[in-house]
């Protein structure tokens, strides 16, 4: 056979690999979408095919299924949340950045909702990972970042509720700032107020 032969199957295979990136990746995003909206539960993996605009066997031949293919997004938002939660950045930066990510792509809050109220698609090492991020907590706290007679624990969950607060109580903050909760000015100023807050708490009381 040809070297002319061979370079052009070559492309094909590489095309075909792209192919099948962008599929995978359209049904993650048609997921979240999905599952934000519906939770595991009620989600269907008809409507998410239809979403991502491929076929509905493809979630199964790239993800097993329904299951699999919520693992997958799960995973998709550790890693996310992992490379915002950088142990060399500053809390206040980190807690901006969540906060950040919340505004700008709610249906990953609503996917959180889901999880929190109906338990819905949890997952074995789920509740390890939020202790891990308590220990983080705890780290900081160590290093003199964090106040010592703040609790871990109880902070993580207050931080990770003001994160979500303007999404899960959109109109109470616009009744309370007088700004649309979905507006580049609201989250901007949000994020600040909230890199200032996180900031005294290395303060003692008084």
């Amino acid at each position: 056979m040809s070297d002319q032969g061979r370079s052009r199957r070559a492309p094909a295979g590489d095309e075909r690999r792209r192919d099948a990136d962008r599929s995978r990746e359209s049904l993650l995003d048609a997921a979240l979408v999905e599952f934000g909206e519906h939770g595991y539960a009620g989600a269907r993996i008809s409507a998410i095919a239809r979403r991502a605009g491929v076929n509905q066997q493809l979630i199964s031949y790239y993800f097993g299924g329904k299951e699999g293919l919520y693992r997958a997004l799960t995973a998709r938002w550790r890693e996310m949340s992992g490379g915002l939660n950088r142990a060399e950045a500053p809390l206040s930066e980190v807690v901006a950045a969540f906060t950040h990510v919340g505004a700008a792509q709610r249906h990953w809050v609503r996917l959180l909702l889901w999880q929190a109220l109906e338990g819905d698609g949890e997952e074995e090492g789920s509740a390890e990972y939020r202790r891990a991020m308590v220990e983080d907590l705890r780290h900081r706290q160590s290093a003199g970042e964090l106040a010592a007679d703040l609790d871990p624990a109880f902070l993580q969950l207050a931080l990770f509720g003001a994160a979500i607060a303007p999404t899960l109580l959109s109109g109470f903050a616009e009744d309370f700032t007088g700004l649309p909760a979905a507006s580049p000015e609201f989250v901007e100023r949000y994020r600040e107020q909230l890199r200032r807050i996180v900031a005294h708490l290395a303060a003692e009381l008084p």
